[in-house]
């Protein structure tokens, strides 16, 4: 609550605002991004936990989106035909995606050619001081809550797997990055 209050829903925002036709958030738990979506979007929200789901179910509906659909599912094996949507959108999700390589893989599957993928991470640090920083401390945090890795560098492995990666902003001293990307044509 405070971090978001502080600088997520700031940064959350161009990114949502660069959405466009059909959109796929992925691991979209308790549906903070849902009320930033402009209006008429048709938006599909999946998350694998069933009390963060239902908590993103009842934040669309408080904020009065009737365009934004709930699914229980897993990045690894999306139950959507290839090509569906124009916009996948991941924020603060792939820290906990067992193979993040498999999802994207599965993400460029669902995308649209030149479909965008728009992401916000924390990832890890982009300074030597950082950098030392997470990767000393993600033994001891991956240990304490088992599943968020802070040291993965999420904008190569997007490259990696043959995104396009158009844009990578740093933010909060390089520990959060927003990702623009596009699939292949």
């Amino acid at each position: 609550w405070f971090l978001e209050r502080l600088s997520l829903t700031r940064l959350r925002r161009p990114l949502l605002a660069a959405a466009r036709g059909a959109v796929l958030e992925i691991g979209a738990g308790t549906g903070a991004n849902l009320p930033l979506y402009a209006p008429g979007l048709s938006v599909m929200a999946v998350e694998l936990r069933p009390e963060r789901l239902a908590a993103a179910a009842r934040k669309a509906h408080a904020a009065g989106r009737a365009d934004v659909a709930v699914a229980a599912a897993n990045a690894h094996d999306l139950p959507f035909p290839a090509a569906s949507f124009d916009t996948v959108v991941g924020t603060l999700v792939f820290c906990s995606i067992a193979d993040p390589t498999a999802a994207l893989a599965e993400i460029r599957r669902v995308l649209r050619p030149g479909g965008q993928l728009l992401l916000l991470e924390h990832v890890r640090g982009q300074t030597p001081l950082t950098r030392r920083l997470t990767d000393w401390l993600h033994p001891l945090w991956f240990a304490l809550q088992g599943e968020c890795h802070l040291n993965r560098e999420t904008a190569l492995t997007v490259a990696a797997a043959g995104f396009q990666v158009g844009a990578v902003e740093s933010h909060g001293r390089g520990l959060l990055q927003i990702i623009w990307a596009t699939a292949p044509q």
